[in-house]
């Protein structure tokens, strides 16, 4: 498994990134041909699952209105992730490893930070003007490589 690389160092688990991360900014690139992707993962996945029967007990008596829903965290698929692009994904499964390298670009705190990031990482490289190194083909769902063409 080709593991993610942040800061010169090989991430294998949660506990080597900052305190209080939220997601990190990639970068994914195929050696053969150097061409790259950009994008963002969470580190957390965040669910509301609905409170049973047992749960509810614990709110009786309580004044006011019981909640229906309890938050339910567990890690991400972020280890194993490839990205959203489906010319990776179908590459990524014919394609050896060693033909890819995955590289963390920022880790960030919060969800806006995230996508700030992200965007600004895209921006920086020109992702959507030079097509023929990236596999972004929009920011945001704002901006199109067709724009530039």
């Amino acid at each position: 498994m080709n593991n993610w690389i942040y800061q010169n160092q090989e991430v294998d688990t949660v506990s080597d990134f900052p305190d209080n991360t939220y997601g990190f900014v990639y970068k994914i690139t195929h050696l053969p041909t150097g061409k790259k992707y950009i994008g963002k993962k969470i580190l957390f996945f965040t669910r509301k699952v609905k409170l049973t029967k047992k749960d509810l007990l614990e709110f009786e008596g309580v004044v006011g209105r019981r909640p229906a829903y309890k938050l339910a965290v567990k890690e991400s698929d972020w280890k194993t992730y490839w990205g959203s692009n489906k010319e990776i994904l179908e590459l990524s499964k014919t394609e050896p490893d060693d033909h890819w390298e995955r590289e963390i670009l920022a880790a960030a705190p919060s969800k806006k930070l995230l996508t700030y990031y992200e965007t600004k990482f895209q921006m920086i490289y020109q992702v959507l003007e030079k097509p023929e190194e990236f596999w972004n083909d929009n920011i945001l769902g704002k901006f199109y490589t067709k724009d530039f063409q």
